[in-house]
């Protein structure tokens, strides 16, 4: 009987450190290296990809995101696993095309086209979504467009359903963006230049062809996910097949199959269960230097794992993480969430832990504090999702 190789806690926070570019001596020096590195940004808020890059690289600015985001276009917002937006390398498009963002899309076919007709606007919703997707293509194809200017010139993207309850809760919601969820979603139409500063969320849409070029054919299903679970398994590998689950937003039989597809490999964990890892990948790390990383709302290392208890103590949960399960802000310390960041009205970033890290660790985090607000430079980031601790640490 052959014994699985055994993955503990201490290593899983080393490769954090190392395969994540939070270490200061294995920082990166692109924006496509960080973005390979992590396989995806999370990009729901648009700030938090700039912020993500500053955490992990020596020397980049937000220019250099911006460039690489609307001018080398090597990285691409496309919208994906769990219905969120997330920043993937160019190459990696045709894998989530074909994957994760299909799975996406025919959940929300549906859910569109049934509320149109609920709403009374067609009685045929699935026909009315087609005439409206079409209409918008039609429009981009004489330019790009932001929302508004969309709404403005294309008759189908005008209108509203709700608000004709009464009630607190049913506000009128716009068409418009379920139609151009929809359009991306099927990789038709892309997330263009931003239309404000960096730390505003504005795209404007703009044709996948006309934005990348020659574009690739999606993948199918299963190649598309195993091209998914490669790489989190590369940047988040040790997991389990319940992780990687949760991170796709998919079926187990997806995952199952996935994993089959790449050859991962079975090892236990520190508490016991069991694990992925791909094939060769169960060498230890060896030593890293005690790291200190300030992260964003939503950042991707964060959000890697379901069960998450080897770098964050359970009892901080609530304070980091809204009920949706969404992650505010927060401060790592040699591979461990100890508490989160603000930034005070003229920009200064200052911690608020959640636990007595020392007086290393506490240095370490105050430079990480100086270095993330000379980034920033005055600029004072909003954040859609603020936890309590984030909340608490405003307060005068």
């Amino acid at each position: 009987m052959t014994t699985r190789p055994r993955i503990g806690d201490t290593e899983r926070r080393r490769r954090i450190g190392v395969r994540h570019g939070l270490a200061p001596a294995h920082r990166l020096d692109s924006v496509e290296a960080v973005t390979h590195a992590m396989t995806a940004l999370h990009s729901t808020e648009y700030a938090s990809v700039h912020l993500a890059v500053a955490a992990r690289s020596k020397g980049l600015t937000p220019a250099d995101v911006d460039v690489a985001l609307h001018d080398a276009r090597t990285v691409v917002r496309q919208l994906a696993m769990r219905r969120t937006l997330f920043v993937f390398p160019r190459e990696l498009l045709p894998a989530a095309w074909g994957s994760a963002s299909a799975r996406v899309a025919a959940a929300e076919r549906r859910r569109i086209a049934k509320a149109i007709v609920a709403a009374g606007i067609a009685d045929d919703g699935a026909a009315w979504l087609d005439r409206a997707c079409a209409a918008t293509l039609e429009r981009l194809a004489a330019g790009p467009a932001t929302t508004a200017e969309l709404r403005a010139t294309v008759p189908e993207l005008a209108g509203k359903v709700g608000g004709d309850t009464g009630k607190p809760w049913d506000r009128a919601v716009p068409v418009a963006p379920w139609v151009l969820t929809q359009l991306g979603l099927q990789g038709a139409v892309v997330r263009g230049r931003n239309a404000g500063h960096w730390r505003v969320n504005k795209p404007t849409w703009t044709r996948t062809e006309d934005w990348l070029g020659a574009v690739p054919d999606a993948l199918d299903e299963a190649a598309g996910y195993a091209e998914l679970v490669r790489g989190w398994l590369a940047t988040f590998g040790p997991g389990t097949a319940a992780d990687v689950q949760w991170w796709l937003g998919s079926t187990k039989t997806a995952v199952t199959r996935a994993l089959a597809d790449v050859e991962a490999v079975e090892v236990t964990l520190g508490d016991g269960t069991t694990g992925w890892v791909l094939p060769g990948d169960t060498e230890d790390t060896g030593p890293v230097e005690p790291w200190a990383a300030l992260l964003p709302t939503l950042d991707p290392t964060v959000m890697g794992w379901k069960a998450r208890a080897f770098h964050l103590d359970p009892a901080h949960v609530p304070f980091l993480f809204d009920t949706n399960g969404n992650a505010g802000t927060t401060a790592w310390w040699d591979g461990r969430i100890v508490g989160c960041w603000v930034q005070d009205e003229a920009g200064t970033v200052r911690l608020s832990l959640l636990e007595d890290v020392g007086t290393e660790a506490r240095t370490a985090l105050e430079h990480e504090a100086e270095r993330l607000t000379a980034w920033l430079d005055g600029t004072v980031i909003g954040n859609v999702y603020a936890s309590q601790q984030m909340k608490l640490a405003r307060l005068p």
